[in-house]
């Protein structure tokens, strides 16, 4: 396997990938109190695409006017937003960049006035670092919740997104259904991994009815939450991933961790320069992405060239993904594209999440 491997062209459904390298889906703080684009904003995503990652996914915006889980996050919530994100779609492709777009609903893991929102959960279980206790969703909020999700897919299409990813990760509400923690349920979206997974299943079919069989729809999801029995474990995984394949799902991100107070278990691990410690889903996401056919995305501490050759030439992962690092340095890919092998700029401190905006620290130094 050769570097140039991860630079080679391959096909994703419909669109055409001129590499293997993706940015993950990373929350920039930037968009308008409504969730509209702004200037500050497409600068970051141009940077992305001159920077020569093959496909952009877009922070995560959010589906519900009413549920926006932190400022700054972009929106998808009602059709408003199709015009201007044609445009914005139109510049990612004059750039020469596919861009998908990420929808989500947040749920408990918020600090983001809570006290005047409504939040949903699987239980009404407070969240261990955030102390917000979401309100138990009943039928009728699951079927809202499922026709945002399916709503949100046809306005990315509408206004060229490339495709468009599920949020599934990360403690937000529908990796809240999957992980027992927060899912106490007893009825059919409760108890066995088949009926934790229900909703996901749910969101992508209906999603698929608005966008058709083609379209690409993807799911960021765990491939472990690293949470012993009260987590969802690799082999809940594979079953999850199964079902998604057989319910059309284009392909499947792989992540994994939870807050805590131990920063082993956060899904950005800190203190990651020793190459060992990199690509860390590497294990579980291999052990899913052989399971299934359709393409895996590894995301997590990927930051080598080397060690992303190993995994590409060894296990049946395809993709990988980056967020904390194209952050910092946005032109990276053509960078290692032309032969730049050194450490990133990146030292995975976990200080770019700032009160303003998410950038590296480096670049807040500089402007201070």
């Amino acid at each position: 396997m050769t570097a140039s491997s991860l630079f080679e062209t391959s096909i994703l459904g419909p669109m055409t990938l001129k590499n293997r390298l993706w940015r993950s889906a990373t929350w920039e703080n930037m968009a308008d109190d409504a969730g509209h684009m702004t200037p500050e904003l497409l600068e970051i995503y141009e940077n992305l695409a001159r920077g020569g990652v093959g496909t952009i996914i877009t922070g995560y915006a959010y589906i519900r006017k009413e549920e926006q889980a932190n400022p700054g996050m972009m929106g998808i919530y009602d059709d408003s937003f199709i015009s201007e994100y044609k445009t914005f779609t139109d510049r990612m492709h004059e750039l020469g960049a596919n861009i998908i777009l990420q929808g989500c609903y947040g749920g408990s893991q918020t600090n983001f006035k809570p006290e005047s929102r409504l939040i949903w959960g699987p239980s009404a279980v407070e969240h261990p670092i955030f102390k917000v206790t979401p309100t138990s969703m009943n039928q009728e909020d699951i079927a809202a919740l499922i026709d945002s999700y399916a709503q949100a897919g046809r306005r990315a299409k509408a206004a060229g997104f490339d495709g468009f990813q599920i949020h599934g990760a990360h403690g937000y509400l529908l990796s809240q259904f999957l992980t027992p923690y927060f899912n106490r349920r007893s009825d059919e979206y409760g108890g066995s991994i088949e009926n934790r997974a229900r909703i996901i299943y749910e969101v992508l079919e209906a999603v698929r009815k608005e966008v058709g069989p083609e379209y690409p729809v993807l799911i960021k999801m765990h491939s472990t939450d690293e949470w012993g029995d009260q987590g969802l474990t690799p082999e809940e995984s594979v079953f999850v991933a199964k079902g998604l394949e057989t319910r059309g799902i284009t392909a499947i991100e792989l992540s994994g961790g939870h807050l805590s107070k131990d920063p082993s278990t956060l899904p950005i691990k800190p203190k990651i320069i020793n190459e060992r410690k990199q690509s860390y889903f590497r294990g579980p996401a291999a052990m899913i992405a052989a399971a299934v056919e359709v393409p895996v995305i590894l995301v997590g501490g990927n930051r080598s060239v080397a060690v992303m050759e190993e995994i590409l030439g060894s296990t049946p992962i395809q993709y990988f993904s980056f967020a904390r690092t194209l952050l910092s340095e946005p032109d990276l890919p053509n960078k290692w594209k032309q032969g730049f092998r050194d450490r990133p700029r990146c030292v995975s401190c976990n200080q770019c999440w700032g009160e303003d905006k998410n950038i590296c620290i480096l670049d807040r130094k500089k402007e201070a």
